[in-house]
């Protein structure tokens, strides 16, 4: 599970690449707009991430470590 969501992230992050160029060095403005919708698909990613971690770390407790 945690290679995918690496993965997610790292594709996410790739695809970005070109329309960063593009936004950047090339004045492009609809790339903008692309960049900005991935690095909101890494923000739901990041938060789903967040909870999943927080869930695991929970459950992996024992009654001693409470």
């Amino acid at each position: 599970m945690a290679t995918n969501r690496f993965s997610d992230f790292a594709k996410i992050v790739e695809e970005m690449e070109g329309d960063f160029e593009k936004f950047y060095d090339k004045g492009v403005g609809t790339a903008g707009t692309r960049v900005r919708k991935a690095l909101q698909a890494l923000t739901v990613l990041a938060k789903d991430v967040r909870k999943d971690v927080t869930e695991v770390k929970n459950a992996r407790k024992t009654p001693a470590e409470s």
